[in-house]
């Protein structure tokens, strides 16, 4: 889905925003001792029992924490609290890992007076180290809904040099609905549902269903469209919670403004996207593949995150090299559909080949473009049908040899 300009200004972008903002949610973190010294606990709680929705990673080895909140999904659909931890991922961890993670939800059950089934786990981190069950434990007791927001996007974060968090607000009904969210994700990150994790909060009254199907189909467009290393992690999820506390007729298909609630869900998420993308371990660039033309929007999809993943032009822009033969090479083995003699490419506003002809641009130029901007834009038209679609990554520098080479040191 392409986010329309007309229903893009219905949507209030919340300056410094975060789950908090939204009716019906608490946030809080602290540190329990699983890092150095960074908070690397944290809790989102909601006033009553919210309707949820997930999705979660496609690699067959799935850390303990994710396989018990995917089953709690899949069982209830109803979450009030999800409690996360970094620094261990209780991945690889053995059957005492599902015990440790049964642990996390139940003392967080007993320290807000909850239901276990409706507490959700999530951990990222190290993989293949047991959980110091003696710290979490303490450090649940310590949370308090009371505290300072703001402390978990930082609880949840692990090689990240940044918190990422967004909230925006529209109308429904004539009352005022807002969505937020927080990710992490800095390496492991090549999600088809990295390490990534993402929350998501709103106010608005929808039924878990329809948030479900929401939730998968923008996942699709825009946390799958990301990559930075080509690794997809044992610990990725995507969350989304509906307090249902906004008074309107409830939403769903039908639902006259249906429309601007799906394109301000997808905001929040293609914003976190680009966030987790941009802080890629070792980035310096952003960078943004478009591709138009395409037999069908699955293809361009997949054309652009196979461009953006090719560790070929991901140096390339590291080094401010106009090498447009990296782009269509990957283009080739993507295994789409495309016609080899009516590819268009540019980079920037710069343009390098039309209909595969090369277009004789000054290398000068691009490498100006590629070292003033932040993000690098490369388009790409195939000229094949109608099918458009964007994926998010960043370059591939030295530090990220330095930073993946010590992670555990």
């Amino acid at each position: 889905m392409i986010l329309s300009e007309q229903r893009f200004k219905q949507i209030n972008v919340i300056e410094n925003g975060c789950i908090d903002d939204v009716q019906g949610f608490y946030t809080t973190g602290t540190h329990c001792g699983l890092k150095r010294k960074k908070p690397d606990l944290g809790l989102i709680y909601c006033e009553n029992v919210a309707e949820a929705a997930g999705v979660f990673t496609t690699n067959q080895i799935q850390a303990a924490p994710l396989r018990l909140t995917k089953s709690l999904i899949e069982t209830t659909g109803t979450l009030q609290a999800v409690v996360v931890n970094s620094g261990n991922a209780n991945a690889c961890t053995g059957k005492q890992g599902m015990i440790d993670a049964k642990e996390m939800q139940k003392c967080v059950a007993e320290k807000f007076n909850l239901n276990e089934t409706d507490v959700a786990v999530s951990s990222t981190g190290v993989i293949g180290e047991q959980l110091p069950m003696d710290k979490v434990r303490a450090g649940i007791n310590t949370l308090s809904v009371a505290e300072s927001k703001g402390s978990f996007a930082e609880a949840i974060l692990t090689t990240d040099t940044t918190t990422k968090e967004i909230c925006v607000e529209i109308l429904i009904d004539e009352q005022p609905v807002r969505i937020a969210g927080v990710a992490k994700g800095s390496g492991m990150i090549h999600p088809n549902m990295a390490t990534m994790l993402s929350f998501l909060a709103t106010d608005a009254t929808i039924k878990g269903s329809e948030l479900q199907q929401l939730l998968r189909d923008t996942t699709n467009e825009t946390f799958n469209r990301i990559t930075v290393d080509g690794d997809s992690s044992t610990n990725d999820m995507v969350l989304a919670l509906a307090s249902n506390k906004v008074q309107h007729k409830q939403l769903n298909q039908n639902h006259p403004q249906w429309g601007v609630f799906q394109e301000a869900f997808q905001l929040c998420a293609t914003e976190l996207a680009k966030m987790i993308a941009r802080d890629g371990e070792g980035a310096t660039k952003l960078i943004e593949v478009q591709v138009v033309g395409a037999k069908s929007n699955d293809d361009a999809g997949k054309i652009a995150k196979t461009i953006v993943g090719s560790d070929l032009v991901k140096t390339a822009v590291f080094g401010k090299d106009g090498n447009w033969g990296r782009i269509i090479c990957a283009i080739g083995y993507s295994g789409c559909t495309i016609s080899p003699d009516l590819i268009d490419i540019a980079i920037g506003p710069y343009a390098t080949l039309k209909e595969s002809e090369p277009c004789g641009t000054n290398d000068k130029e691009i490498t100006a473009y590629m070292t003033e901007e932040e993000t690098i834009v490369i388009s790409v038209n195939l000229h094949v049908g109608t099918g458009v679609g964007k994926a998010w990554g960043c370059d591939l520098s030295y530090d990220y040899v330095r930073i993946n080479a010590g992670y555990r040191t």
